[in-house]
């Protein structure tokens, strides 16, 4: 979708949204204002006609390997139960007992026996949601109490990729329709492929969209992060006027259903491209990566720092490049360990150190087997708190037994030992925003037109789903 297209279309929907909304609600072709981050009526208006009728990433299936294994995800003011079945089957369930309403199941767990228990007064079902006890059956219903009336309430649900997705309206639409816009690149990079590495989340006192905000786009890295960007980083903070900005090399492409996706284009590492070098190529190629390793744990991971490192003495062939040598030892590494890779082919392989954003909430950061993503969800009702995770996933030597994914509570944002640096750096702007957005100074954001066009995106989905 060209830029014209981009403000065409945000622009008729600010020019026709809700006629009765009021002005801190809109969204324009240049910003977004703050009463959509801020306003309680506003978040309220977000459950009732958004997350309760969209497709969205409840849990991994590495939560829930084994048949009896559960898992809870709760959105807004629902609760839903993922259970394993079997090998091939996930089911999705609301999460109550029909006798008089408790929670069937909190965080995660295997049901034993393969049992759905009520801890109450020990109605029971198997993990195909049918009833196999009530104690006292005659005293319901006259005596007439029927096996479907007390079935547990099923949820339409998808699996794609590891992921488990579900949507609460029983009426939506397919979930195929829903992930075609992204469905090839997610099936090339061999997300499905990767498994739980670590898994950590966040209780953010800022609204969901923001939180989410701060990661879909490239034009934020020489500020808040100017170990991975020299040039930006003399601009930002030392007295440089111009050079070549890393940011300016990112290609954006905003897509239908609010999906969207970025890449490095022409100008990466892969593609033999290092900013400004001075010295040895492949050390300072190294050492770029390393910063990315050592910062995160995810994407880049420090065996794949020693696979470059691996290159050192050896020649590069005539019509080749550092980049070109480091793909091939990638692969030949994970051949030698029978562990899946992306498709090698150059779109894929456009997409490393990239984004791919699934609507509503969900972004997929991939790389050489690895990925690093997020999960934005509110807290409870408040505008101003949000559920906010990070998940690392890579994929395995075939000998290897991938680990149950299992959650990591960060308490402190500014401990080291729970965070590492760069999303200590990114998490430090994040309330700051929030704080911001709630000054009676701030009307609106101001979005620039390329670099951020994803988020303009996101909120003419979300438009389409408020106003319908």
């Amino acid at each position: 979708m060209s830029l014209a297209a981009i403000d065409r279309t945000t622009s008729n929907t600010a020019g026709n949204s809700g006629g009765d909304w009021p002005p801190s609600w809109q969204s324009a072709p240049h910003g977004i204002r703050v009463g959509r981050y801020i306003d309680p009526a506003f978040a309220k208006l977000e459950f009732e006609k958004m997350w309760t009728r969209v497709w969205q990433v409840a849990a991994r299936l590495d939560e829930i390997p084994e048949a009896g294994d559960y898992t809870v995800y709760n959105i807004g003011d629902q609760s839903v139960m993922l259970v394993r079945v079997d090998a091939d089957t996930v089911k999705a369930y609301h999460n109550f007992c029909p006798h008089r309403g408790t929670a069937l199941a909190q965080g995660c767990g295997n049901f034993e026996k393969k049992r759905i228990v009520c801890p109450f007064h020990g109605w029971r079902w198997n993990l195909a949601g049918q009833n196999q006890l009530v104690l006292e059956r005659e005293e319901f219903r006259g005596g007439e109490l029927r096996d479907s009336d007390v079935a547990l309430r099923e949820l339409k649900s998808a699996v794609f990729a590891g992921f488990v997705f579900i949507n609460l309206d029983s009426k939506c639409g397919s979930f195929d329709d829903y992930i075609a816009p992204v469905r090839h690149w997610i099936e090339d990079l061999a997300i499905g492929d990767m498994h739980h590495y670590w898994w950590k989340s966040l209780s953010v006192p800022a609204n969901w969209k923001v939180a989410q905000e701060a990661f879909f786009e490239a034009y934020h890295v020489s500020a808040t992060h100017p170990q991975l960007e020299k040039v930006g980083r003399d601009i930002v903070y030392g007295d440089r006027v111009g050079g070549d900005l890393a940011y300016r090399n990112v290609q954006y492409e905003s897509l239908p259903l609010g999906h969207a996706r970025f890449y490095g284009g022409n100008k990466t590492p892969m593609a033999g491209h290092l900013q400004e070098p001075t010295g040895d190529p492949l050390e300072e190629m190294a050492e770029r990566l390393s910063l990315i390793a050592d910062g995160m744990d995810a994407m880049v991971l420090k065996e794949d720092v020693e696979v470059l490192r691996s290159l050192r003495g050896r020649p590069i062939p005539e019509g080749s490049n550092l980049g070109a040598e480091y793909v091939r030892a990638l692969y030949a590494t994970a051949a030698e360990q029978q562990r899946p890779m992306p498709k090698l082919e150059p779109e894929t392989l456009g997409m490393w150190g990239g984004e791919i954003f699934l609507f509503p909430n969900f972004l997929i950061l991939p790389q050489a087997g690895n990925t690093e993503m997020y999960r934005s969800r509110p807290d409870g009702d408040d505008p101003n708190r949000c559920i906010f995770e990070i998940y690392s996933a890579k994929t395995y030597p075939a000998a290897v037994r991938p680990p149950r994914a299992t959650v990591e509570h960060v308490t402190d944002f500014d401990d080291p030992e729970q965070l590492l640096l760069i999303p200590r750096q990114d998490l430090s702007n994040i309330p700051r925003i929030q704080q911001g957005l709630r000054s009676r100074g701030m009307r609106q954001t101001w979005l620039a037109a390329n670099q951020e066009q994803i988020i303009l995106n996101m909120h003419r989905e979300l438009d389409r789903h408020l106003q319908a």
